[in-house]
């Protein structure tokens, strides 16, 4: 792992403005968040705040907001949110030198809602192929060495056997010593064994087993009876 717990500097818990207000970001300021394994989901509603999380937690490491890999991390003239701004971190053993240095800083982020433009910086053509594609593209060519990768909803632009595919890209990564966090909506690439599963919730953030998770709950019983979900919808 990289590293084991991120926290925010120079803020105060009482400030009432976005994102300060949110209860996981709340629950970030007064005990830092810590990671317990190599791949750690962020799970919730939309609106909960998990990608307002895994943005800040990718600035924090210096990629940039936009996507990309570390090498780009001022390809956009975006500013870093103030949440990003305050990020801070305690390196895993393996992490020191990395977290020391920001030249010896390696990872991606990838975002699915400027996923297109990372991917063409880079050189992954996504013109000339599927989102999809472009997605798998990059996790072949970049999600290879040790390093901080993170990921907003990855699977908005995969098919369930390319989901399958991206987790045996992340089996792979960890095991060559990278760390993952993902902000998912997705039961099947939550159930990778070992990973540490985080809920994100107006009840700030909470630890939850995969089989516990709301949305796997839902999936199970909508795939068992849809119509019991669909007659409050279509009816």
């Amino acid at each position: 792992m990289i590293i084991e717990r991120a926290y925010v500097s120079g803020v105060s818990p009482g400030e009432g403005e976005w994102p300060w207000f949110m209860p996981c970001v709340r629950g970030l300021v007064a005990d830092g968040l810590r990671f317990t394994a190599p791949v750690t989901y962020l799970v919730g509603e939309n609106g909960s705040g998990k990608s307002t999380l895994v943005e800040a937690l990718a600035e924090g490491f210096g990629l940039d907001s936009w996507g990309g890999s570390h090498d780009w991390r001022h390809a956009s003239h975006r500013p870093r949110s103030v949440l990003g701004e305050r990020i801070r971190f305690d390196a895993a053993p393996r992490g020191r030198r990395m977290l020391g240095s920001w030249s010896a800083r390696k990872g991606f982020f990838l975002r699915a809602e400027t996923a297109l433009n990372a991917l063409d910086r880079e050189g992954f053509a996504p013109e000339s192929v599927s989102h999809g594609e472009g997605f798998l593209a990059a996790f072949r060519g970049k999600f290879l060495h040790p390093g901080l990768y993170v990921m907003d909803e990855p699977e908005a632009a995969l098919s369930f056997s390319s989901c399958l595919e991206l987790l045996g890209h992340v089996d792979q990564l960890v095991r060559s010593g990278g760390q993952v966090v993902c902000a998912t909506h997705s039961p099947l690439l939550t159930a990778l064994p070992g990973a540490d599963i985080i809920e994100v919730g107006d009840h700030g953030m909470r630890r939850v087993a995969w089989g516990e998770l709301a949305l796997v709950d839902h999936w199970r019983r909508y795939l068992a009876d849809p119509r019991s979900y669909l007659r409050h919808i279509l009816d």
